[in-house]
């Protein structure tokens, strides 16, 4: 049935080679147009998972807490302090600039000069509070005396470490920024970063003053901006595989029949992404040229049967239909299984990385189509005489000499010793990628390098504020209200005394640092009223006042917020100061309180980090379920399925082992590149047993099958992984940390890929041949039975 369905499909291909090669031609310029038009996306949001505990929290009281969305810039003075004229004229006109940002949120832009940042004083008069700086003060109005007051009351306030450093050389401006504007138009944030430098960093940074600016805004800009070298890593790496193939196959023709037929996909895959109205996300930028390497390693299979076929006598047209129908099922096959592999990654509910999963699907699913059958069918267009196919055929016996040696592993007692050694590696990298990090491992932005101006920025900024750059909210409900139950606030306060200690965490601001400081202020300022009042009604009048400020409860009273500043998002430290949180709700239960999880930035990269540890090991089992469905259908032996799928088993996990040693975490930037791992290890398993199956077939001991198998694929499988390896470890060299780690983690999976399908897979297949002997002969591929 299937071998009729193949037949016929080769009948028709074939026989309208115009029609399906002008159909391609105008489908590729349409999309083409529309592939123009394609332009890089991001978004706070997308990065959330949707119904997650830590997001429905987040997104209940966004309105009433610190916005997760923020940007902050600090003004630095290289010699001297922030207390100058100019030092604080410079802030003034750094806040003005970002105030009037474009999707800025201006009563929650912070700086000296905001009327949002007031200092509590005890005067004759009684308790007052007033801006840091006076509304009636203007820059050119600043004098020593004004100046030796404002420092005066930053002091007072205990703004020294949160609005101005340590060191009080700088001074720091935070605001949050809202995702929609007023008209529903989302942010641009990579147009936003440029602004960034533009009006904020190019426009007051100079040999006196320094601008520091970091947040999610300029952290996403920074990689699309270094996103775009990734375009000229890609063509170093397509030069490589250029020139590689026709190293391989001695022909521009070949060669340029490849390399077309791999980039016409991507062409279409923009073009669909443009009009399913989506983006290319600069942490999925990758992802394009990933399924461009799964369409070489096929390409190369169909030129190298091509060329066997032909020197074997036949025509270059029925070299061209005999590679067609012969690599069809398994090409189908391995392109079926990455296209399971990336769908399920919609699994994860995060609308970035489903993006990147139907990026990537589309791409894999254009490549049956450009590289099963155009490639082919165009290349039965031209003439390959016998004379170059003999010469290509000669070059390759030689080159596939050493093969002849290597497939020795299918002897009895090599087989036996490769398994063993296969089950050793095994044991070890389980052993080893058992404590595997999911969330990112550095400070700072991880997909930039070390010494990128964000992380500097970063690093410095942290160095020189209490308040850390990072920072987890914990929400207490009350049934009863907060305003009028003190009961409520010793809770809380002692929950804070508590988190104060733990490792991890900077500083603590809470409601009831708030009702401390205002408690001692309304009490002469004298240290030991700096505790939450257990009286009612002075307990309620405070809490008014803290009320007045942002951030840290609801109006209604029936949410406080407990702000834990973290040392950094690193997954260890959040993990670390979850699980504290978690065993103090479970150990301090009060009646009609409830502790929740979780708001602030931090909690947010805890929800994407909760969501992909708990989707990866059902998305590995659907893909490795979907594997062995198809090889069972394609071949109806439960030995191929072992086969196939046990040395990929192998690679997986010794790719795992590798991040872990290299310090590369699981995240929604590294998981398609896993998944795409298994995909190009399908690739060399199918194209490898199909061979080995169809000398099974026609009567062949194991051993001979085993050796005919390798040296007729062996030779362009591993001309694919090693021309593939070395196009991305180039990638190594670029400024993205993120493009350099994966650039070490491709080129990695493709050769453990690779030496798994050449020495684990035969020796495997060998060793069940002789354990569980046929009854019948085998099934040549692709046969069903009726």
């Amino acid at each position: 049935m299937l071998n009729r369905l193949v037949s016929g499909l080769e009948r028709y291909f074939f026989g309208h080679r115009a029609v399906v090669l002008g159909v391609v031609a105008v489908f590729t310029v349409v999309m083409a147009v529309f592939a123009a038009q394609l332009r890089m996306d991001a978004g706070f949001e997308k990065q959330m998972p949707i119904g997650h505990e830590y997001i429905r929290t987040f997104q209940k009281y966004r309105a009433d807490l610190f916005g997760a969305n923020r940007i902050t810039v600090v003004v630095r003075a290289r010699k001297g302090t922030i207390w100058t004229k100019d030092g604080l004229t410079r802030l003034y006109n750094v806040t003005r600039a970002v105030t009037y940002l474009p999707n800025v949120d201006r009563s929650g832009v912070r700086s000296l000069w905001t009327p949002n940042s007031y200092v509590n004083e005890v005067t004759d008069e009684g308790f007052r509070a007033e801006p840091i700086i006076s509304g009636t003060i203007t820059p050119d109005q600043l004098t020593p005396d004004n100046i030796a007051n404002i420092r005066r009351a930053t002091a007072g306030g205990g703004y020294v470490g949160t609005l101005v450093s340590h060191d009080e050389d700088s001074a720091m401006i935070t605001a949050e920024l809202n995702e929609r504007d007023a008209s529903g138009k989302m942010l641009d944030y990579i147009a936003f970063n440029h602004l960034l430098d533009s009006r904020v960093r190019k426009a007051f940074e100079d040999a006196g003053y320094e601008i520091q600016i970091i947040g999610f805004a300029k952290q996403i800009g920074d990689i699309a901006d270094g996103a775009k070298a990734v375009l000229s890593f890609c063509a170093i790496a397509l030069l490589l595989t250029a020139l590689a193939v026709y190293w391989y196959c001695h022909s521009v023709r070949f060669t340029m029949l490849l390399i077309c037929c791999s980039l016409t996909s991507l062409v279409w895959q923009f073009g669909t992404l443009k009009l399913l109205g989506f983006g290319l996300d600069p942490l999925g930028v990758l992802v394009p040229f990933l399924v461009f390497a799964i369409g070489v390693s096929h390409g190369v299979q169909q030129v190298n049967s091509i060329v066997r076929e032909i020197a074997h006598g036949n025509s270059s047209f029925a070299a061209a239909r005999h590679s067609f129908s012969g690599l069809l099922i398994p090409g189908v096959l391995a392109l079926i299984t990455a296209f399971v592999s990336f769908i399920t990654l919609l699994s994860i509910p995060i609308p970035m990385v489903r993006e990147l999963s139907i990026t990537a699907s589309l791409g894999v699913a254009y490549k049956i189509v450009t590289n099963l059958i155009l490639l082919p069918v165009a290349a039965s267009c031209f003439n390959f005489t016998k004379l170059y196919a003999d010469k290509a055929l000669k070059r390759s016996q030689q080159r596939a000499r050493p093969l002849r040696v290597l497939a020795r592993v299918a002897e009895p007692k090599y087989a036996m010793l490769t398994l063993a050694v296969t089950a050793m590696v095994l044991g070890l990298a389980v052993w080893q990628s058992r404590d595997r990090v999911i969330g990112t491992l550095q400070p700072g932005a991880p997909e930039l390098r070390a010494d990128a101006r964000f992380n500097l920025d970063a690093t410095s900024i942290t160095n020189n504020y209490d308040m850390g750059l990072d920072w987890l909210t914990v929400v207490v409900e009350s049934d009863s209200g907060a305003c009028n139950n003190p009961a409520v606030g010793l809770y809380e306060d002692d929950f804070s005394a508590a988190m104060r200690t733990e490792p991890g965490v900077v500083s603590v601001k809470s409601y009831t640092t708030m009702l401390r400081a205002y408690n001692q202020g309304y009490n002469e300022d004298y240290p030991k009223m700096n505790v939450v009042p257990i009286d009612p009604e002075n307990y309620g009048a405070i809490s008014v006042d803290v009320n007045r400020v942002k951030g840290f409860m609801k109006v209604d009273c029936s949410m406080t917020a407990v702000h834990l500043f973290l040392k950094d998002h690193k997954a260890t430290t959040i993990n670390r100061v979850l699980d504290d949180v978690k065993a103090y709700r479970l150990s301090h239960p009060f009646p009609g309180i409830t502790v929740r999880l979780a708001a602030g930035n931090a909690g947010v990269i805890a929800a994407t980090n909760d969501e992909v540890a708990r989707s990866e090991l059902p998305m590995m089992l659907y893909v490795y379920a979907a594997i062995l469905i198809l090889v069972f259908l394609a071949y109806r032996d439960w030995r191929a399925m072992l086969a196939c799928c046990v040395p990929l088993s192998v690679a997986t996990f010794i790719g795992y082992w590798f991040m872990k040693e290299l310090k590369i975490g699981l995240t929604v930037a590294t998981l398609p590149v896993m998944v795409l791992a298994v995909g190009i290890g399908v690739d060399y398993a199918f194209y490898i047993y199909n061979r080995l199956q169809l000398h099974l077939a026609s009567g062949q001991h194991i051993v001979k099958a085993v050796q005919h198998a390798m040296l007729e694929v062996g030779v362009a499988t591993i001309f694919t992984a090693i021309t593939l390896a070395i196009g991305v470890a180039t990638w190594s060299f670029s400024a993205l940390k993120f493009q350099a780690d994966m650039g070490k983690l491709l080129a990695f999976m493709f050769i453990v890929n690779l030496v798994m399908a050449m020495t684990a897979l035969p020796a495997l297949a060998s060793a069940l041949e002789r354990w569980f002997p046929r009854s019948k002969p085998a099934r040549a591929p692709g046969l069903f039975s009726h």
